[in-house]
């Protein structure tokens, strides 16, 4: 996954530009950037984020960035900001995207003899760079901008620094969020709407399916106005959103205790405390707790200091280490305990089963396990927030080819009052190792988020999209 943040101000704009895209950290591990505008052009930075935090590697940055506008990214993916030169001027610019007809409009290009690019890795085009020559092919920036929305299969959200003010557009379908936030003498865009209250923002505007906005200092003004159809990611609020953000109106945190009440709610089971997987699980856990009247406890304790998200690392051992080390287990709340675990949701499984194999070792009579969405069983086609090699390593796929069969049609196991559905989930329980095993139903997922179904995307749970 990725997230921006931009801002404009009467004032230095370093400062802000830091934290606030500090505040996206927990997006991706792979690839930090900043770049400035001032009088003496457009200046940037990028670094390697994989074994160090944003903040440490970007200190010293700090003091040689100077400018009154500014624009930052953390990303999983390509090396961002770029400094494009065009017929609109130089500009710098980053995106929240994924391309899935890269070749095809790389190839293009490149057919027209009027393209070249030079940010290659691993001889493949940088999406953002793809996305600039796009932009580049309208007579105005916005044009160019509608031109790359309308012409990536997938999603492109944009931020586009120029000397004069910064434009900001958010993906066609709204599949991802952008705000601007705005206080005396600044205004931002940000992807998180937790970088706005400790830097002293407001938020002032959030962008509609495909609306372009151009910011500078002194105010906003929309460029190309927002479509009717919104698909926003339901991902959002169950998973890696941040717990302090707020999306269409709906706060993370109180989507996630909505889940959690509503996963107690459906469930016969009693046991004797209550906990989440952290990070994400915990708040679901909480609505749980809260409505079931169960304790809440800690029988794993996640040790932040040095362990960062397991789900970034693209080797599974790795993945499996960093699982490992992270979280902690205190044998005093697991032995002789019977537990009901709610977590965000199960992708893979691969770290969860042995999670739940270290519960038991330590001595628990019962693991129950209740996570806050429906199973997975299509790879997103729209994000990049999880870089699985194949949908076929997702453990609702694993399940249904075990039960049914290569090639069997996938409908029936997204409806929960199937046959096919309760054989799923009963392969996952076994292979987890789990006493009992129930999914959030999509209609309370759904209900829990505030929004009707038809602004969501779910693609991921039930080829919706």
């Amino acid at each position: 996954m990725s997230g921006f943040f931009g801002v404009a101000s009467a004032t230095d704009c370093v400062d802000d530009l830091f934290y606030g895209t500090d505040y996206h950290s927990h997006l991706g591990t792979r690839r930090g950037g900043l770049a400035v505008s001032n009088r003496n052009g457009l200046f940037r930075f990028i670094h390697n984020i994989e074994n160090a935090q944003f903040r440490s590697k970007f200190e010293t940055d700090r003091a040689r960035l100077l400018g009154h506008s500014g624009i930052g990214v953390i990303s999983d993916g390509e090396d961002q900001p770029l400094i494009i030169g065009s017929r609109h001027g130089n500009y710098a610019i980053v995106t929240v995207s994924r391309i899935n007809n890269l070749k095809a409009l790389a190839d293009e290009a490149f057919a027209a003899r009027d393209a070249h690019f030079s940010e290659m890795s691993g001889n493949a085009v940088n999406p953002t760079e793809l996305t600039a020559v796009l932009i580049n092919q309208g007579v105005t920036i916005e044009e160019g901008i509608l031109n790359a929305q309308e012409r990536i299969e997938g999603s492109c959200s944009i931020l586009l620094l120029t000397p004069k003010g910064i434009y900001a557009a958010r993906d066609r379908m709204g599949r991802t969020p952008v705000t601007l936030g705005r206080r005396e003498g600044a205004h931002c865009a940000t992807f998180e709407t937790c970088a706005l209250p400790n830097l002293g923002y407001e938020p002032a505007h959030e962008l509609g399916p495909g609306e372009t906005v151009f910011f500078t200092a002194d105010g906003y003004e929309t460029r190309v106005p927002p479509r009717d159809a919104l698909r926003i990611c339901a991902f959002l609020w169950v998973y890696y959103g941040y717990p302090a953000s707020t999306y269409e109106g709906r706060n993370v945190e109180a989507v996630r205790y909505q889940c959690g009440e509503a996963l107690a709610a459906s469930d016969s089971v009693r046991p004797d405390a209550v906990s989440g997987i952290p990070d994400s699980g915990t708040s679901h856990a909480l609505g749980y707790s809260n409505k079931a009247r169960i304790p809440y406890t800690r029988p794993f304790v996640k040790y932040t200091p040095t362990w960062p998200r397991s789900f970034m690392p693209q080797d599974q051992d790795v993945r499996n280490l960093v699982a490992r080390m992270k979280l902690i287990p205190i044998r005093e709340l697991i032995e002789g305990k019977r537990l009901l675990f709610c977590e965000d949701s199960i992708v893979r499984g691969t770290q969860l089963r042995e999670t739940i194999q270290r519960m038991f070792q330590y001595g628990a009579d019962e693991v129950h396990m209740r996570p806050a969405c429906p199973p997975l069983i299509y790879g997103c086609k729209y994000l990049n927030f999880s870089q699985s090699r194949s949908e076929l390593d997702l453990a609702g796929r694993q399940a249904i080819e075990a039960v049914a069969g290569n090639g069997a049609s996938l409908k029936p196991f997204s409806d929960p009052d199937s046959a096919e559905y309760r054989d799923m989930v009963e392969w996952i329980r076994v292979k987890l190792g789990l006493t009992t095993l129930q999914y959030q139903r999509m209609a309370d997922m759904v209900a829990a988020i505030g929004l009707p179904k038809s602004k969501l995307c779910t693609y991921c749970w039930d080829g919706e999209g």
